[in-house]
């Protein structure tokens, strides 16, 4: 069992920058898989943002946030970290962190374990 928690979100002007965080509790944090989600107001789906893998040798990001997104994490520290630049109006979304031990980390079905959520509002 893994247990995450979000944090970071807040209100910025487009083209600012916003760095979210999130916590993980239980075990063998290094074993998972760990992905960035959001979802955007009105809309049922939740988009993937970005995925590191375990043991953070790669990453893998949305065409949408490429460029401009970063995703990080460290295994002692039990975090993963979502570094987001030259932010536009169109990321304004809750955002969600998750773990998965799936090799096909962009679905969200994929993911076993999921945080409660951080908002992010950027205005124009």
């Amino acid at each position: 069992q893994v247990q995450l928690v979000e944090s970071g979100g807040g209100l910025v002007q487009a083209g600012g920058s916003l760095s979210l965080s999130c916590a993980a509790s239980g075990r063998a944090f290094s074993n998972f898989g760990m992905g960035w989600f959001r979802q955007p107001p009105g809309k049922e789906e939740r988009e993937f943002v970005a995925v590191i893998t375990s043991s953070g040798g790669r990453t893998s990001y949305s065409d949408s946030v490429k460029g401009r997104f970063l995703i990080s994490r460290d295994n002692a520290k039990k975090t993963v970290a979502l570094q987001m630049n030259s932010l536009k109006p169109e990321d304004t979304a809750v955002y969600f962190c998750a773990a998965t031990i799936s090799p096909s980390p962009t679905r969200p079905s994929a993911y076993n374990f999921w945080g409660q959520g951080t908002l992010v509002t950027v205005s124009s």
